[in-house]
């Protein structure tokens, strides 16, 4: 579902031979602008102030913000998908422990923009944007998929799935990750 995604941006610009930004690290510093502002709905003039390029640029690159968020939106997934692969937790641990160690970094502090960035998707997806339901369900997915390697019964899955994701809205209300962690305790103990 949520993780902390890398967000640091190397101060340097990198340029090609010919002294221009690398479309690719262009991506990397839209999506840490887009996790630092915790929405994806910043202007194409917010978002180039925010990643110290011009306007003009930004379209040159991508041709409109429909490919920019696109883009910016793959990268997120490419990295949420390798940070929330099976493998990041040992074998054969109690599910007990895996959602505890899934909570705790899903709600460091570092984590808060992606968190917000997340949700700001959620939003788009329930007013019936495309591209953020398919997001969603590609988490939804993954999470299943990682939850089904420490747990063989789908229905308990899903069901951890839901009380982890009313879990998340409740401490980004809140801001105390405390009675989630108790919900997820007590969720996996009966």
């Amino acid at each position: 579902m949520y993780h902390m995604v890398r967000t640091t941006v190397p101060h340097g610009t990198s340029k090609n031979k010919r002294g221009s930004i690398r479309q690719g690290e262009l991506v990397e510093r839209v999506l840490a602008a887009f996790i630092r502002a915790g929405t994806i709905e910043l202007s194409l003039d917010q978002l180039a102030r925010k990643v110290n390029v011009s306007k003009r640029m930004l379209v040159h690159y991508f041709g409109g913000r429909e490919e920019l968020e696109e883009r910016a939106l793959t990268l997120l997934e490419d990295r949420l998908r390798a940070q929330f692969a099976p493998e990041i937790l040992p074998a054969g641990a109690p599910l007990q422990a895996v959602l505890i160690a899934l909570w705790e970094r899903t709600t460091a502090p570092q984590a808060q923009g992606v968190l917000r960035l997340v949700m700001d998707l959620s939003r788009r997806a329930w007013n019936g944007s495309a591209r953020a339901q398919a997001f969603y369900a590609k988490q939804q997915d993954l999470w299943v998929k990682l939850l089904l390697q420490f747990l063989s019964d789908r229905p308990t899955v899903e069901g951890a799935l839901q009380l982890f994701q009313g879990a998340v809205l409740a401490y980004l209300i809140t801001g105390d990750p405390e009675p989630g962690k108790r919900a997820l305790t007590r969720f996996v103990s009966t």
